[in-house]
């Protein structure tokens, strides 16, 4: 069997099929015809072992002919298993019963009643046993040979299916030295002969043992691809101690057919702790299809993943809105390839512009409108305030109004998690954003008219690898070979991946849409409510830092180090989801929350944002900023990125700010009088 693996380069690809059936066949021949004598000689030892050349010939042919229905011959035998086992022995009784039969035929008398089954069972040892032998002697040659020691960290049944894949695929030269196991109670066991060293909990201490014999792998792999979360950084930080990389195996679907085994690093989404969340794709296939849906900020991040998933559930018409063109061409190149079935609309405009907006409703008269254009990049809106609230107030407004004017059913604002006690700008306009689309959606719901445009807003926080965001910042940085620069040691944030958050607002959309059932959660709607995601743990940005570096195969602070720049304006050190004194009301869908911030009466605010944009535009940003504090009384700006703690006080002041607003009125300087 060696000239099977020892083929020059130069010879034709195609005869090595050929070349070790020839090598199988002749294998097979010469221990069936050994095997015949030594079974004669078993049955009747008084014979003794000297035959003529016919009787081992026929022990030979009679094998090669029952192998045939067995396929015997394309038996690769570096792989042999319980499969093959049972061919050969198949072979083997069908050999023997034949040999028996030609042996009586041609009147050579049998040297016993059990020659039959005695020649059987030395063929079965003899035949089965080379190839045993020959799959113990390859393990052991790779055993010995210089490979990339390893652990997997995985189910029993996962870890089972790579390390058959490593059999076939003695290239990717990986030697598995151990498991660590999901399960309880499953140390001191063995796979494929390869010890389960303890529960992946355990670690750390599995690993200081390892360095203690001198036997430390030079990764630990990852089989399972749930294995994620605070569990998975658990395993990252123990290996960052030792100096070992931390790598994850292809998905299991890919590794039954594989013809290769690679290992990839593992990907930042999977130190989000979060299970997936069953998505309503009936609902939303019920929302969306066979309607007119207009996307704003269709070339950003959240925007043009909304496209994407839109684009599948059979759309009517797409209509792409964006100010920016580069980025509309980008997403209608990406639609031409992936839904080129799915009409669409590519249309060049500014949220800020009536004129332009009026317009463009009225053209194409969209059923379904997502709004994702705004500005929300913190420290650009504290340097462009009057752009931030043109786009992020009036912008909002002006495509509300121009919507409900154009027939839609319902408009779908994507809000942020720096909306709540806003410290920036930006969040103070994202803020007011949500407002007006909350008292918009209250009036439309205590109409009763079936016609009047919904409001649905969604808030969520951070989103991996978004355009902002501090993944591409420190992917850029690492390129560099560092430093990486975070602003605080302890700043955290909300992480979701961009598709999740996706899936989740439509599926917002879903609920928010749906006829009223009398459930909690219609009536929290109908009294302002706002769909928050279930964004899990924040994360700190350092460990975000920190594991991005050791995904690299770097060390942190040694081979890349982390420079602290300090808050920028705006920032604060942690981001909340909920306002004040209000709990997470969880409802009806998964993955889903809801918050009932206070509301303001639609003319009210309607009033406020007229006179916000019209200082806005005539530069008085002080003007449009006193007009937002009263809108918003918990906005407590922090234009010079000081580091404020969160205090347990400001809730209740929040709370009591927004309850004094709520029912009586304030005063600005001058003419700035706004009846809130």
């Amino acid at each position: 069997m060696a000239s099977q693996y020892s083929q020059p380069l130069h010879r034709n690809p195609r005869l090595r099929p050929v070349n070790r059936i020839a090598v199988n066949i002749l294998l097979d021949g010469v221990l069936a015809a050994l095997a015949a004598p030594l079974a004669r000689w078993l049955a009747a030892p008084q014979d003794g072992l000297l035959h003529p050349l016919w009787f081992l010939a026929g022990g030979a042919i009679t094998l090669l002919v029952s192998g045939l229905p067995f396929r015997m011959p394309q038996q690769y035998w570096r792989f042999s298993g319980g499969s093959d086992l049972l061919g050969i022995a198949g072979a083997s009784i069908a050999s023997s019963v034949l040999f028996s039969c030609g042996l009586v035929a041609v009147g050579f008398p049998l040297p016993s009643l059990t020659f039959p089954i005695i020649y059987a069972l030395v063929l079965l040892v003899m035949l089965g046993g080379l190839r045993v032998g020959y799959r113990l002697a390859h393990r052991i040659a790779l055993r010995r040979a210089n490979l990339r020691r390893v652990v997997l960290i995985g189910a029993d049944t996962v870890a089972d299916l790579y390390l058959r894949a490593l059999e076939r695929n003695p290239e990717a030269g990986i030697r598995v030295v151990g498991l660590v196991a999901l399960g309880t109670h499953q140390a001191g066991r063995r796979i494929h002969n390869v010890p389960i060293l303890g529960h992946v909990e355990d670690i750390g201490a599995i690993l200081d043992r390892l360095a203690k014999n001198n036997v430390l792998p030079e990764s630990l792999v990852v089989t399972d691809p749930s294995f994620r979360g605070r569990a998975l950084t658990n395993v990252l930080d123990a290996a960052a101690v030792h100096g070992i990389s931390v790598l994850r195996t292809p998905a299991l679907t890919d590794l039954t057919p594989a013809e290769r085994v690679q290992l990839r690093p593992v990907p930042l989404e999977d130190l989000l702790n979060r299970p997936q969340v069953p998505l309503d794709r009936e609902g939303m296939e019920r929302l969306v299809g066979n309607r007119t849906v207009l996307v704003t900020g269709a070339g950003g991040t959240i925007g043009s993943e909304l496209v994407r998933q839109i684009a599948l559930l059979s759309p009517e018409r797409l209509i792409l809105l964006d100010h920016g063109e580069f980025e509309l061409w980008q997403i209608d190149v990406e639609l031409a390839d992936c839904a080129p079935h799915v009409p669409r609309e590519v249309v060049v405009a500014d949220v800020r512009d009536e004129a332009r907006l009026d317009e463009v409703m009225a053209r194409f008269r969209p059923e379904l409108v997502f709004h994702a254009a705004a500005l929300k990049h913190v420290p650009i809106v504290e340097a462009n305030p009057a752009e931030g609230l043109l786009t992020n107030v009036h912008g909002t407004r002006v495509v509300a109004d121009t919507a409900s004017r154009h027939g839609a059913q319902a408009m779908v604002v994507i809000s942020t998690d720096k909306a709540v006690n806003p410290s920036s700008l930006m969040g103070a306009s994202k803020r007011a954003a949500e407002m007006y689309c909350q008292a918009l959606d209250v009036r439309a719901r205590a109409s009763g008219k079936p016609d009047a445009m919904r409001c649905v807003t969604v808030r969520f926080g951070n989103v991996l690898g978004s355009t902002g965001s501090v993944v591409p910042l420190f992917r850029r940085q690492l390129e560099r070979g560092g430093p990486l620069t975070v602003t605080h040691p302890e700043m955290r944030r909300y992480f979701m991946t961009v598709p999740e958050a996706v899936g989740l607002v439509l599926q917002a959309s879903v609920r928010g849409m749906r006829h009223t059932d009398g459930s909690g959660t219609d009536d929290l709607l109908r009294h302002g409510g706002i769909f928050v995601l279930d964004m899990g743990e924040p994360v700190r940005i350092v460990d975000l830092a920190r594991q991005m570096i050791r995904m690299a195969g770097l060390r942190p602070d040694e081979d890349v180090t982390i420079r602290f720049t300090g808050l920028r304006p705006g920032e604060k050190l942690y981001e909340e989801l909920f306002h004040g004194r209000e709990a997470p009301v969880p409802t009806d869908e998964p993955g889903l929350l809801m918050a009932t911030p206070r509301l303001v009466d639609l003319e009210q605010i309607r009033q406020a944002v007229d006179q916000i944009t019209a200082y806005a535009r005539e530069g008085d940003v002080q003007a449009a900023l006193r007009i937002l504090a009263l809108l918003v009384p918990e906005f407590d700006h922090n234009p010079a990125g000081e580091v404020r703690a969160l205090a347990p006080e400001s809730a209740a002041s929040g709370a009591m700010a927004a309850g004094v607003v709520h029912s009586g009125q304030a005063q600005a300087d001058g003419n700035e009088q706004v009846a809130l």
